[in-house]
């Protein structure tokens, strides 16, 4: 079974997608900011990463781009309540799998993009 990172500096994002994800039947960590994340990828791979793009310190996309030199493969969906059609580019253009804006669903987190991003390494 794939596991899933959770990343937003908003505890009851993370409290939420984490039960979402863990009621789809994935395992679900969740941590608040950008070089949290660096950290748990250090000590697990994980399969996908639900990012926000604003987190104190290191952002979202520099996060992102800083997995992707690390050499991480992991499916990202980038999350963002500031969306605009220039943070989709660029975080498509460091390699992120999609782009969900805020306010989070349910139909937006459990499916399609989040679970197909799950389980995009599984297959």
């Amino acid at each position: 079974m794939d596991s899933i990172l959770i990343v937003d500096d908003e505890r009851g994002i993370r409290d939420t997608l984490r039960a979402v994800m863990e009621d789809e039947g994935f395992v679900a960590d969740a941590v608040a900011t950008g070089e949290e994340c660096l950290k748990a990828l250090g000590r697990r791979a994980y399969g996908c990463i639900l990012l926000d793009v604003w987190l104190p310190g290191i952002d979202g996309l520099e996060t992102l781009k800083q997995l992707r030199e690390a050499g991480s493969a992991a499916a990202v969906v980038i999350i963002s309540g500031h969306g605009n059609i220039e943070t989709a580019v660029r975080a498509t253009k460091l390699g992120a799998f999609d782009f969900i804006e805020k306010p989070l669903s349910i139909e937006k987190t459990s499916s399609p993009s989040a679970t197909r991003c799950a389980n995009k390494n599984s297959s």
